[in-house]
């Protein structure tokens, strides 16, 4: 995993808003460690960022100081890494499991607080920053547990783990729904496996086109769970909608070319969680219809298409808004290596003839 922008800017606002819980050599060490540490997590080489990021953690075991909180989600995020490069090596997994387990807690904390901060004044580039930092480490953290739980072959347990930031109010909306969306994506795969297949979708004729028919599968117990992946699938997909906030309804309003930087980073943080969601409740529609096309249900068949168009538009519509907020952001970003001292220029007046 690399380093991203992310964790430059959660480095930066260590240092910066430190508090003074612990003594200053503590400090300065674990600022030494974290600055060492970051370094060596660019460079790939975890063995040391692993032993930097372990020493600043210790340093504030309780993660009382912002350094001890960076240094603990830093320590997590170096042995998934070192998981990844290896994934025969489960002790990586099963190490970084715990230490993202052990930094929620301090995550959350920095939320609150971070949250409290922002809702005073929204358009305070430090209130949106400090925001966005600690709401994208506790995105990350969630998703990265549920992650490693599947990969370790725990799938009860991340599913259980998934259903628990669901219903947790304590947790951000966007880390609730990411959780939902995940949900919601292995009940649509369910639902897909059983409607996506020779047996179940047949090609017709209709009004001298092709057209997919589709019909229920010839083991009862494979339309029964065909219908209850849709029932949990719904469910999943119609609590995250009821989690979508004003930035997000009103998001088409946004223009991401009169935004900062880090207006830009939050709304992608919040509006790319939703985008998912929106794409699986449009989905689930389609399976339900599916299945009402089975049981012969032309009614209900006609109303879901409906309902499913409805979903799909509003999806586009979040999508839309998504892509222009990346544009935007990658735009800046050519804009700025351009401008470095040194870059390469395009010559206007170079002689292509030549």
């Amino acid at each position: 995993m690399r380093l991203s922008r992310f964790w430059v800017l959660l480095l930066i606002s260590a240092f910066a808003l430190a508090g003074t819980s612990c003594s200053y050599y503590n400090k300065v060490m674990a600022r030494k460690n974290l600055v060492d540490g970051s370094k060596a997590y660019k460079d790939r080489k975890f063995a040391d960022a692993e032993r930097l990021f372990r020493y600043a953690a210790s340093l504030d075991p309780e993660g009382n100081t912002l350094e001890g909180r960076t240094a603990q989600l830093s320590l997590a995020r170096t042995l998934h890494s070192m998981y990844i490069g290896d994934r025969q090596k489960k002790e990586f997994a099963e190490s970084a499991l715990a230490e993202y387990r052990k930094s929620l807690p301090q995550s959350l904390k920095d939320l609150k607080e971070a949250s409290d901060e922002y809702q005073k004044d929204k358009a305070a580039e430090s209130a949106q920053r400090r925001y966005y930092t600690a709401l994208s480490a506790t995105n990350s953290t969630t998703s990265a547990i549920a992650s490693l739980l599947d990969a370790l072959q725990k799938g009860d347990e991340a599913r259980a783990w998934q259903n628990e930031v669901a219903a947790n109010e304590a947790m951000p909306a966007t880390a609730r729904v990411r959780a939902l969306s995940s949900l919601a994506a292995k009940s649509n795969t369910c639902a897909n496996d059983i409607t996506d297949t020779p047996d179940t979708k047949k090609t017709v004729q209709k009004d001298g086109k092709p057209s997919f028919q589709f019909v229920k599968p010839a083991n009862a117990d494979d339309f029964a769970k065909l219908k209850q992946c849709v029932e949990d699938g719904k469910k999943f997909v119609d609590q995250a909608a009821a989690l979508e906030g004003d930035e997000v309804k009103n998001a088409a309003s946004f223009d991401p070319t009169r935004a900062t930087d880090i207006a830009l980073a939050l709304n992608s943080e919040v509006l790319k969680v939703f985008e998912s969601a929106r794409s699986y409740k449009a989905s689930l529609t389609v399976q339900a219809m599916r299945v009402a096309e089975m049981d012969g249900n032309t009614a209900e068949r006609d109303k879901l298409k409906a309902e499913s168009d409805q979903y799909k538009a509003k999806f586009t519509e979040l999508s839309d808004v998504v892509k222009k907020i990346e544009t935007e952001i990658e735009a800046r970003k050519a804009k700025a290596e351009a401008e470095k001292p040194g870059a390469t220029k395009p010559n206007s007046n170079a002689n292509t003839n030549k």
